[in-house]
């Protein structure tokens, strides 16, 4: 009886030594730097708060079964970080309690937000998950070259043809270097953003839009870029190393380039002159992330958001306190766990309107070596980027049917027509009429 006593008190002891975490807290981040800093996150809020959290990694491809498991099980966890795709369908599924995120949009201040990443997280009147960091993709451009030939930026279809007729082949150079690579995921993006410049949308609720006049213009423009760029199957090693040896005076690419364009990263230096830790290729460099066509004046920006997710099984009242703690004092650290990738989609709050995006500024990028952007880039350059976030789009958000316009994309025939037709081999009518009859599958 005594042992049996014992071994009691053991047990009571160690269950008693256990702590429990208070919210537990599902991030995509899971590469060992940016766990430690979301570790140091949850502690200082923690210090703050009196809140533990429990930071679980959980692999971005193991999402969504992971999501929908715990949710039969009713273990969801108390706030997820989660990808665009996520965001309606979790809260049509009901593993989002889509009041509990608005009211912290709301508590936070719509107004300090940017309205593309609301706009693509709304679920009727109301925005389903808080948009937390993204970035758009953007025309990245040689301003020096285009001052010196008069040229107005590449802001438009017309603008980008024109800079194409007047600085092809000047000292050797490739007036654009566009993706023609047809498997490869960067030639979809890079399509995406271009149709969309002009208003190109390839699904209404409930099914597909057929295509017509937009789609022509656009065709009709990637074929001009694709002309002016080199042969072969390019995507986005070949337009990179292009522009850094000062190849081609444009290209499309990701933010993630912006510190490599300032020689901070070994494995990806610039050419253009004997030093590859120079920063002047990025001094030369302008970045333009809403374009148009001559079908959409307003034009339009690429954008990969990321949202927070209070859950449905959440301990709403701490699960609000985290998501305010991070997008508000410790926004700032948010934004720190890769800042060349994280634009800041809240600018700012009722004291400064640009804070967070000032703050976001000086954080340090790079990999061999670090120097904030604001160091790198003008206060108008980094404006800009920024600003893409105010007109983020993709197919398929505002209807409700991005996974419909994930499978068109994933499929990838929009490559492929879009290539037979840039080398000639089909007209832009038949490539037209071909998407269209590819597109009737998806209904």
């Amino acid at each position: 009886m005594k042992n049996i006593i014992r071994l009691f008190c053991v047990i009571s002891f160690f269950i008693s030594s256990i702590v429990y975490a208070d919210i537990k807290f599902w991030t995509t981040e899971v590469q060992p730097a940016r766990m430690a800093k979301q570790e140091e996150m949850a502690k200082a809020f923690e210090a703050k708060t009196g809140i533990k959290v429990e930071v679980i990694p959980v692999e971005e491809k193991d999402l969504g079964t992971r999501a929908t498991a715990a949710a039969a099980a009713g273990d969801l966890p108390d706030v997820i970080y989660h990808t665009l795709q996520y965001v309606l369908p979790w809260a049509e599924a009901g593993i989002l309690d889509v009041d509990a995120n608005n009211a912290v949009v709301k508590e936070l201040g719509k107004n300090t937000f940017a309205p593309g990443a609301l706009n693509m997280a709304k679920k009727g009147s109301k925005i389903a998950a808080v948009p937390v960091d993204g970035w758009t993709q953007m025309v990245v451009y040689r301003k020096d070259l285009f001052e010196n030939a008069d040229l107005a930026p590449p802001t438009s279809y017309a603008n980008i043809v024109a800079a194409v007729e007047k600085l092809s082949k000047q000292n050797g150079m490739f007036g654009f270097v566009a993706a023609t690579k047809t498997d490869e995921n960067f030639m979809s993006q890079v399509l995406e953003h271009v149709l969309l410049a002009n208003g190109v949308n390839i699904v209404k609720k409930g099914g597909i839009k057929k295509q017509g006049k937009k789609l022509k213009e656009a065709l009709e423009f990637y074929k001009v870029i694709a002309k002016a760029s080199p042969p072969g199957e390019l995507y986005w090693k070949q337009s990179r190393a292009l522009y850094f040896a000062g190849k081609t005076p444009m290209i499309i690419w990701s933010p993630f380039i912006m510190d490599e364009l300032a020689g901070l990263r070994d494995s990806a230096p610039p050419t253009i002159n004997s030093d590859p830790t120079s920063p002047e290729l990025a001094s030369k460099t302008g970045f333009i992330t809403n374009f148009s066509g001559p079908s959409n004046k307003k034009g339009a920006a690429w954008a990969d958001v990321r949202y927070f997710g209070i859950t449905a099984d959440a301990d709403t009242d701490e699960a609000k306190q985290f998501i305010m703690y991070s997008m508000d004092e410790g926004y700032t650290s948010t934004l720190s766990i890769a800042p060349e990738g994280k634009f800041p989609v809240r600018r700012g709050n009722s004291s400064d309107p640009e804070a967070f995006t000032k703050a976001w500024s000086k954080l340090p990028v790079g990999v061999d070596r670090k120097a904030p952007l604001s160091d790198l880039y003008d206060p108008d350059v980094i404006n800009n980027i920024v600003a893409g976030l105010d007109t983020a789009n993709r197919w398929g958000v505002k209807e409700g049917e991005l996974s419909r316009a994930s499978k068109v994309i994933n499929s990838q025939f929009i490559n492929r027509i879009t290539r037979l037709y840039i080398d000639d081999q089909i007209d832009v009518d038949e490539a037209v009429d071909m998407i269209n009859k590819s597109l009737a599958k998806f209904k």
